[in-house]
C-alpha cells in the first residue's frame, strides 16, 4: 500500500510546512500533490495531517509514516549510489560551466554533497563570461553547462532543472517601482546593468526588448551581482536579475522588482550535457541533487511541467 513516493512526499510536505512549498520540493503541481495525499489517506484509512493550521500539524499516523522516512529514505538513497557504482561509472570526470551567473549559492551545496558521495569524480566549476560554452561542450572540452538558452543541438541533451522568473530591479525611490509591471518602452531612457555576456544569452533582451526593437538608453557591465544590485540602488541604473537571486536584497529593502510585462518573463534553466554521457551513473545522481537542492532552497521558482 505504501510507496517510497508518500515517504517523500510526506518528507516534503513537512520541511516545506505547506501543500504549495511541498509542492514546489517535489516537482509537481499543487493539485496533482493534493490528489496523491488524498489517495493515500483513503488506502490506509487514517488522515495524515491536520489541514488549514498554520503551522502544518500532523497526526499520529502521519508523525509514524515521517519517522519511517526518516529511518528508510536515506539508507534508500545510499544503496542506490552503492549499486549505481558496483555497475560501473563510479569514477569520471565533471567540468561544469554556469552561464547562470547567480547560481552559486544553490549549486555549490549540491556539488559538496556529490563530491561526498563520489569522491572519484573530478570536478571542476567555471563561468562562461568569456566563451561560448555549448561548442566546448560537443568537443568534450567540459562536461556539463548550467544554461537558460538550449540550442538544436543533435549531440547535446538538456535537462531541464526549473522555471524562473526575470525580474527588473529598480532603486525603491525610482518611478519604475510605482508600476504594475515594466514595458519594453519603459527602458529607453534607462541604464541597464548586466553581465559581461552576448545579449542572445541575456533573458531580458532575448525575450523582452530584441523582439519589440526597444534599445535601453546606456549599458553598463559588471561580473558581480552585489554589485549589479549597489549600482540599481545608488540610482545608477536598472538591471534584469532571476526572482531567487533578488529576493534577499528585496526582503533587505535595499532595491524593489517588478515583472517584465503582465505576463512575466519566465525562463527555464537547464543542464546540458552530451548525449552519450547522459546515462552515466554519476551524471543521473547529480541531476537529482541539483533539483533537491535548488527546490530546497530557492524561493520563487516552479517545476517544469
Amino acid at each position: 500500500m505504501l510507496d517510497i513516493k508518500h515517504l517523500r512526499t510526506l518528507a516534503a510536505l513537512r520541511d516545506g510546512g505547506t501543500l504549495v512549498e511541498a509542492a514546489r520540493r517535489m516537482h509537481l503541481t499543487q493539485s496533482a500533490l493534493s490528489h496523491q495525499l488524498k489517495d493515500l489517506e483513503e488506502r490506509l484509512g487514517v488522515s495524515l495531517f491536520l489541514r488549514k493550521t498554520k503551522p502544518l500539524r500532523f497526526t499520529r499516523a502521519g508523525l509514524e509514516l515521517l519517522q519511517l522516512a526518516d529511518d528508510v529514505l536515506p539508507l534508500l538513497r545510499q544503496s542506490e549510489r552503492n549499486l549505481q557504482k558496483m555497475a560501473g561509472g563510479h569514477s569520471g570526470r565533471l567540468h561544469m560551466v554556469i552561464e547562470c551567473h547567480s547560481c552559486f549559492d544553490w549549486l555549490m551545496p549540491a556539488i559538496n554533497s556529490f563530491r561526498d558521495h563520489w569522491p572519484e569524480v573530478e570536478i571542476d566549476l567555471s563561468t562562461s563570461f568569456h566563451f561560448e560554452p555549448i561548442p566546448a561542450l560537443i568537443r568534450g572540452d567540459i562536461d556539463l553547462v548550467v544554461t537558460s538558452d538550449p540550442g538544436p543541438h543533435n549531440e547535446i541533451y538538456y535537462q531541464p532543472l526549473f522555471r524562473y522568473q526575470s525580474v527588473l530591479a529598480v532603486a525603491n525611490q525610482h518611478p519604475l517601482a510605482q508600476q504594475d509591471c515594466i514595458q519594453p518602452t519603459d527602458l529607453s531612457s534607462e541604464t541597464l546593468i548586466h553581465y559581461p555576456v552576448g545579449r542572445n544569452r541575456l533573458d531580458i533582451f532575448e525575450h523582452f526588448l530584441s523582439p519589440g526593437g526597444i534599445e535601453p538608453l546606456a549599458t553598463r557591465q559588471t561580473e558581480l551581482t552585489l554589485m549589479m544590485v549597489q549600482l540599481v540602488a545608488s540610482g545608477r541604473g536598472v538591471a534584469c536579475l532571476p526572482n531567487w537571486a533578488l529576493q534577499p536584497y528585496i526582503d533587505a529593502k535595499l532595491v524593489s522588482a517588478r515583472p517584465l510585462g503582465k505576463e512575466g518573463v519566465w525562463p527555464t534553466l537547464y543542464a546540458a550535457v552530451r548525449k552519450d554521457q547522459q546515462d552515466s551513473a554519476y551524471l543521473q545522481d547529480f541531476f537529482q541533487q541539483a533539483l533537491e537542492t535548488c527546490f530546497r532552497h530557492l524561493p520563487g521558482i516552479l517545476p517544469v511541467s
